[in-house]
C-alpha cells in the first residue's frame, strides 16, 4: 500500500526512467476496459464520467477500448477547455465524438457507470459539478466501477462503487467498505521508480509562495568549524542553494573571519575561543529558537569538550537537526539522547559501524541502517556508492553521483542541502531522499565538465540547475 501523494512521484520517476505518463495512461485505460468486459460482458450501455485530470484521461482511454463492443457515452464534468493535462487532452481528442458535458442527465438507464472523476491527487469532498455527478451516480442504482480510487474517498460525499480498479498498488485509505471489490492492475511502472529516488521525489519540495518574505522559506543554524573552516561554509552555501532564506553559521571566533570570507551571504556568529565547548551551549540553544532547523558537525573536530557540547545541545534543542561528521562521533554510544528528538543522521559506512557498535558487512548495510532508524526515531541517510535513506519504515535508494565525489567537502554539501530542506519544513525522510538525489545529480553535472578533478564548490554551482530541471517535471 502506498501513500496517495506518492503516486505522482511514481509517475514522474517512471518518465525519468523511460516510461512516459501517456504509456501508463494507455495501459491503465486498457486494463480498466478489460476488467469491465470480463465482469459485465459486451453489448452494454456504458457511461464513463470523466474529470479534467489524468484520472479522467484513464477513463477516456477505456472509452476508446470499450466502444468497439459497447455503446459508450463519455460525460465530462467540465467543458473540454478545462482538461488540465496534455495526456488527458490527447485521449479526449480520440473520443471527442462520444462526449457531452454532464447536465443533470438520468444515469439509471446505463448498464455500467465508470467513475473517472477524481484521482488520488484530489483532497476533501467533491464540489460543484463533481458533487452533482457523484450524487447522480450513487442514486442511479446501477453498478459503478471506480478508476484507481473512488471519487471523494474518505469524505462525507463519495462514490460508492461495486468495484475499484486501482493501479500498481493499493493506496492509503482504500478498503472494501469504501471501494467495493478491489482489483490491482499492473500498468508498467518500473520497480526502480519506487525503489530509487528521482526527480519525482521533489513533489515534496515546498515551492515558495509568490507572497513570501524573507525568512518564510527557512532559517537554518549551522554549528561547526574550529579546526576546519571550509566545511561549515560549504554546508551553509548548500542550504542557500536549495532555497533556504537565511543561514546563520556559529563557529569559534578564532576562525569566524575566515569562514565569513568565503561568502558575504553567510551570517557568521562568533563563539569565544578556538573550539566549541559546553560554555557555548546555552547561547546556541537560544540562537536555535530563532531557526527552523539546525545542522551540527561540519568542521567541528573531535575534542572531548566539543563532543560533550554537542550532546548537551541535542538534549536541549527542540528543532529538527542534521548530525554530520564529528557530531556523529558525539552520539556514538549515546543514542538515547536522540529519542524524542527529530532529524537526520548522515553516516558513511564506518560511521554506521560506530553508531551501531559493531562491524557491518556490505550486504547488511540496509538491515542495520533500518535498525538504527528504528532505535532512534531519526532518518538515516547512509552515504555510499548507492546511498540509502530510511526512517525505519520506508527505504529509498539513490544511485546518482560518481567516484569523483570522493573529494573532500561533498558530504558537507549533502548535509547542508538536507538541513536546508528541514528548515523549509520538509519532513526528515523526504528531505533526505531529495537531498541525496540533488547532491548526486549536481555531482554528475560537475563530473561532465571537471571529470575526476571536480571539487565540492563545483556542486554548489549546479544545485540550482538540478533543482530547476527536477521541478519542471512536477
Amino acid at each position: 500500500m502506498i501513500e496517495r501523494e506518492e503516486v505522482r512521484v511514481l509517475d514522474i520517476n517512471s518518465e525519468f526512467l523511460g516510461v512516459p505518463t501517456e504509456v501508463l495512461m494507455e495501459n491503465a485505460g486498457w486494463a480498466l476496459a478489460q476488467e469491465i468486459t470480463s465482469r459485465f460482458g459486451d453489448g452494454l450501455r456504458i457511461a464513463i464520467l470523466c474529470g479534467k485530470g489524468n484520472n479522467g484521461g484513464d477513463g477516456l482511454v477505456a472509452a476508446r477500448a470499450l466502444t468497439k463492443s459497447n455503446r459508450v457515452r463519455v460525460f465530462l464534468a467540465l467543458p473540454p477547455s478545462e482538461i488540465s493535462t496534455p495526456e488527458a487532452r490527447i485521449n479526449f481528442e480520440k473520443v471527442e465524438e462520444l462526449h457531452k458535458v454532464y447536465a443533470g442527465e438520468d444515469l439509471s438507464g446505463y448498464d455500467v457507470l465508470v467513475d473517472a472523476l477524481l484521482g488520488v491527487g484530489a483532497k476533501g469532498e467533491p464540489k460543484g459539478a463533481y458533487a452533482e455527478i457523484v450524487k447522480a451516480m450513487n442514486a442511479s442504482g446501477r453498478p459503478v466501477v471506480s478508476v484507481d480510487v473512488p471519487s471523494g474517498l474518505s469524505s462525507p460525499l463519495a462514490v460508492r462503487p461495486l468495484l475499484t480498479v486501482t493501479f500498481h498498488d493499493l493506496k492509503t485509505g482504500m478498503d472494501q467498505a469504501g471501494c467495493g471489490e478491489i482489483v490491482v492492475a499492473d500498468v508498467g511502472i518500473p520497480a526502480d521508480a519506487e525503489r530509487f529516488v528521482g526527480p519525482g521525489d521533489l513533489v515534496h519540495y515546498p515551492v515558495p509562495s509568490p507572497n513570501a518574505h524573507k525568512g518564510q522559506n527557512g532559517r537554518l543554524l549551522v554549528i561547526g568549524g574550529g579546526p576546519y573552516t571550509g566545511a561549515p561554509a560549504l554546508a551553509g552555501m548548500a542550504a542557500y542553494r536549495i532555497g533556504a532564506d537565511l543561514v546563520f553559521l556559529a563557529c569559534p571566533e578564532s576562525v569566524s573571519g575566515v569562514v565569513a570570507s568565503y561568502s558575504p551571504n553567510l551570517i557568521v556568529v562568533p563563539l569565544k575561543g578556538k573550539r566549541l565547548g559546553p560554555e557555548h551551549v546555552a547561547s546556541l540553544v537560544a540562537l536555535s529558537e530563532g531557526a527552523d532547523a539546525v545542522l551540527l558537525g561540519p568542521g567541528l573536530g573531535d575534542e572531548p569538550a566539543s563532543l560533550e557540547a554537542v550532546r548537551s545541545f541535542i538534549a536541549s534543542c527542540n528543532r529538527p537537526m542534521v548530525l554530520d561528521a564529528d557530531a556523529l562521533k558525539a552520539v556514538g554510544g549515546h543514542l538515547d539522547i536522540l529519542r524524542h528528538k527529530a532529524g537526520v543522521l548522515t553516516p558513511h559506512h564506518r560511521e554506521l559501524e560506530m553508531l551501531v557498535g559493531h562491524p557491518v558487512t556490505s550486504d547488511a548495510r540496509e538491515e542495520f541502517a533500518l535498525e538504527l532508524a528504528k532505535a532512534t526515531g531519526w532518518t538515516v541517510l547512509l552515504k555510499g556508492h548507492v546511498d540509502l535513506v530510511t526512517d525505519g519504515r520506508q527505504i529509498k535508494m539513490n544511485r546518482t553521483g560518481n567516484p569523483g565525489m570522493s573529494v573532500g567537502g561533498t558530504g558537507d554539501v549533502l548535509a547542508g542541502i538536507t538541513a536546508g530542506l528541514l528548515a523549509k519544513k520538509v519532513v526528515p525522510f523526504n528531505a533526505s531522499r531529495i537531498s541525496a538525489f540533488i547532491n548526486g545529480s549536481a555531482g554528475d553535472l560537475a563530473f561532465e565538465k571537471n571529470s575526476y578533478g571536480l571539487v565540492a564548490t563545483d556542486l554548489l554551482e549546479r544545485i540550482p540547475q538540478v533543482l530547476r530541471r527536477s521541478l519542471s517535471r512536477i
